[in-house]
């Protein structure tokens, strides 16, 4: 599996770092900013990162070391890694086509992808691509008859995992977007209209693929809307708390695996219990819900010591190399995702910058697992510096 890797793997960009400059050179400064942005001072988006940094392992070098596993068995089926592809809405207006480049990066790779409700390819055409071993989030919708109407579809290609997303009882205030005036698609301003000229690339490839849309969404809204009127739609069909009532409604309706996304506090952890949930995801939207949260490794350890016989505990938000892989795993994480890192790939490498992130942190934890003596998964909580 490595030799395949290591020739998927571009030496320039060895890092989630280079990854992100050489996107931001080539996307439209309001797609890289709605990647980028967080809510109110983005104080949050910078917690995510640096609490990692202040979780560290223990190496181990004299003891007979076998290899590396790093395969990891989820809901059912065995991933050859331990991590996945976080939900990230409007992949297509950051990329072009870049939800189906990820999705099909990872069925080659064996790893969860997961579709957003608000990304730009529908749930049909995913599925096509990814022989249905796609994940959902679900962003709920304020009409019941809207829900069940996307579980039938979801039902219809055999999706296997459907992630409930709670963290958005209102949309984070992102004085980026608000700035910039970003709508899908976005605003014809001069300024928007600029700076798609300077990425030439960017334009033309959204030329060749069509103008990113809601695509999942595409049934339920008015042919012909303006930005006004679309602005509407998404504030009337999204707005609202998902409280535990509405999951467990789902869980009475859904037949497959399902995963809260967006747990930080016991009290929530405890009413997934009740409910009769899969697993959470432990999560804070990327810091682009609370401003004043706590970063989501900060919570995982005690909320994976006392849940983890109850369902399985995951975490996104914050991971950027193999080492965050590591350390979530040795907080206590059964499983890991990561959003923003793989936009990065596909702004900087177009259509190989999925294999490219895949193989680029599979090579950076089987280092990490090399130095800690770690064979499989399982033997990474033993690493862990109190």
């Amino acid at each position: 599996m490595m030799s395949t890797n290591l020739l998927q793997y571009n030496t320039q960009y060895p890092s989630v770092a280079d990854l992100k400059r050489k996107a931001k050179r080539r996307m439209p400064k309001f797609a890289f900013d709605y990647l980028e942005g967080g809510c109110n001072d983005e104080l949050n988006v910078w917690r995510n990162e640096e609490d990692f940094k202040q979780i560290f392992l223990m190496p181990q070098y004299l003891k007979k070391h076998k290899g590396v596993d790093m395969r990891t068995e989820l809901f059912g089926h065995t991933y050859d890694a331990p991590f996945g592809i976080a939900p990230v809405g409007l992949q297509g207006l950051m990329w072009p086509n870049a939800p189906e480049i990820l999705a099909k990066a990872a069925l080659r790779h064996n790893i969860p992808y997961i579709l957003s409700t608000v990304s730009t390819s529908s749930i049909e055409r995913i599925a096509e691509v990814s022989e249905s071993r796609f994940w959902f989030q679900l962003y709920h919708p304020t009409e019941n008859e809207l829900r069940d109407d996307l579980l039938r579809r979801l039902e219809a290609v055999h999706c296997p995992v459907l992630v409930v997303l709670i963290d958005v009882p209102s949309f984070g205030l992102r004085y980026r977007e608000i700035k910039a005036g970003l709508s899908m698609p976005p605003k014809n301003t001069i300024s928007n209209f600029v700076q798609a000229a300077m990425h030439p690339v960017w334009g033309l490839e959204t030329l060749r693929v069509g103008i990113p849309s809601f695509a999942t969404l595409k049934p339920y809204m008015k042919k012909g809307m303006d930005m006004k009127q679309l602005g509407k739609f998404m504030n009337a069909t999204f707005t609202g708390r998902v409280d535990a009532d509405k999951v467990a409604a789902i869980r009475d309706k859904w037949k497959g695996k399902l995963v809260v996304k967006g747990v930080v506090s016991e009290q929530d952890a405890d009413l997934c219990v009740k409910i009769g949930v899969d697993g959470i995801i432990v999560s804070n939207h990327g810091g682009r819900q609370i401003d004043a949260g706590e970063s989501t490794i900060r919570p995982l350890k005690g909320l994976a010591e006392k849940y983890k016989d109850k369902y399985r505990v995951m975490i996104d938000s914050g991971l950027r190399s193999g080492p965050d892989i590591g350390r979530s795993l040795a907080c206590g994480a059964d499983f890991t995702f990561m959003g923003r890192p793989f936009m990065y790939g596909v702004g900087a490498l177009g259509k190989a910058g999925g294999d490219h992130t895949i193989a680029m942190f599979k090579a950076q934890l089987k280092q990490v697992m090399e130095q800690l003596c770690c064979e499989t998964i399982h033997d990474f909580p033993g690493t862990l510096i109190q």
